[in-house]
């Protein structure tokens, strides 16, 4: 699905080491198309907020989903542009299972002069049984894109 003509390519951006939040979380390069993106949170100790249950903190998972709906809208520039989360709201539908990777999918569905429209989902193996939806808002740098 990957377009090479492209100028900004997610696959790049973690090419190297991802730092950061993110690449402390341990996040990472999933797949893409043109105005999506999907990143994986491998599954370790270190993100369980219940140690009972072994379930991954809600935490990690919202940051995941802050990166990838942030670089679907880079996608749907196809540009690196400065952008701030305006705002994210998060539906948590279930926990993560324990041990499981999770994908998060995240689409820049429309902009404007300057702000850009974001949803996308987690999941844990089955895309149709999602644990977490989103939406939400980013405001470009500087007033416009």
């Amino acid at each position: 699905m990957t377009n090479s003509a492209r100028a900004f390519d997610p696959k790049l951006l973690f090419g190297g080491r991802f730092g950061g939040h993110g690449g402390r979380l341990g996040i990472v390069y999933h797949d893409h198309g043109d105005d999506w993106v999907e990143l994986a949170l491998p599954y370790h100790k270190d993100l369980i907020g219940d140690e009972a249950s072994g379930v991954i903190a809600s935490g990690p998972i919202l940051a995941l989903m802050d990166t990838a709906t942030s670089i679907g809208v880079w996608l749907k520039l196809d540009a690196f542009k400065g952008h701030a989360t305006l705002d994210l709201r998060i539906d948590y539908l279930r926990p993560a299972r324990p041990g499981q990777t999770v994908i998060g999918r995240g689409e820049c569905y429309r902009i404007t002069r300057s702000i850009a429209f974001v949803r996308g989902q987690a999941h844990d193996g089955d895309p149709n049984d999602p644990l977490a939806h989103v939406a939400g808002t980013f405001m470009a740098v500087g007033g416009y894109w």
